[in-house]
């Protein structure tokens, strides 16, 4: 499972960041932390970063605190880019040029939230030279699961987002409910962001980005997670 791109405004008071950033790195690369970034008012901690091969890590910008990244060989986790990803929308019914679905090429961070409760945010930048476009939500597994994650179906978007260079997209994880109401929860140390294709049959063949949790990451059966979106707001916004 693999790629995606976006662009995102972060907004004012949107989110508060927590603390707590981890790096984790896909096969064949060497953990890094997002450099240049940093913290919003409000936010703490260092952000984990994941890289996938074929670009250098590009300078991030502005990004929240708390989180983690990984770097895949081809899809990677990390802090965010250029800004949140442009939702270039687009008809899939008629002729168009034919763009990659994001994976290959691509940073994937972790952020934990402290607002809304229970959430983390997801954030794919584009580090290839080419956009590419998020496919539906990212493909999910913690620890050892057998299945990927629920999909919030309500998240999803009218269009499409695509990611140029440097852009990126981003997608909100609610990991509990906060009337405890969920069954089978417990704490989860590792999650695989795979990526979906344009049929969104399986995942894609780049490698999944690979995470490292903050400690007591809790998830039960409640756990689910939005589709891609263009921006943080929109993101979070479900």
């Amino acid at each position: 499972m693999r790629t995606f791109r976006i662009r995102t405004t972060a907004a004012a008071a949107t989110a508060v960041l927590a603390a707590l950033s981890l790096t984790a790195c896909l096969p064949g690369q060497e953990p890094q932390a997002a450099n240049g970034s940093t913290t919003p008012a409000g936010s703490s901690g260092p952000a984990a970063t994941a890289q996938t091969p074929g670009g250098g890590e590009k300078p991030a910008s502005p990004a929240p605190s708390g989180k983690t990244s990984s770097d895949a060989e081809p899809a990677t986790n990390g802090g965010s880019g250029k800004g949140g990803a442009t939702s270039a929308a687009h008809d899939d019914s008629g002729p168009q040029a034919e763009v990659e679905a994001c994976g290959a090429d691509v940073k994937v961070t972790y952020t934990t939230l402290s607002r809304p409760l229970n959430h983390a945010l997801l954030t794919m930048t584009n580090t290839g030279s080419t956009a590419c476009d998020a496919y539906h939500a990212p493909l999910l597994r913690f620890d050892d699961a057998q299945s990927v994650t629920a999909v919030n179906e309500g998240s999803k978007p009218q269009s499409v987002v695509r990611i140029g260079p440097g852009e990126s997209a981003y997608a909100a994880i609610n990991l509990a409910v906060a009337d405890g109401s969920g069954t089978h929860g417990g704490t989860a140390e590792k999650l695989a962001v795979h990526f979906a294709p344009r049929s969104g049959e399986g995942s894609t063949d780049d490698a999944p980005a690979a995470i490292t949790l903050p400690k007591d990451t809790y998830i039960d059966s409640s756990t689910n997670v939005t589709y891609w979106q263009g921006s943080m707001d929109a993101a979070l916004g479900h």
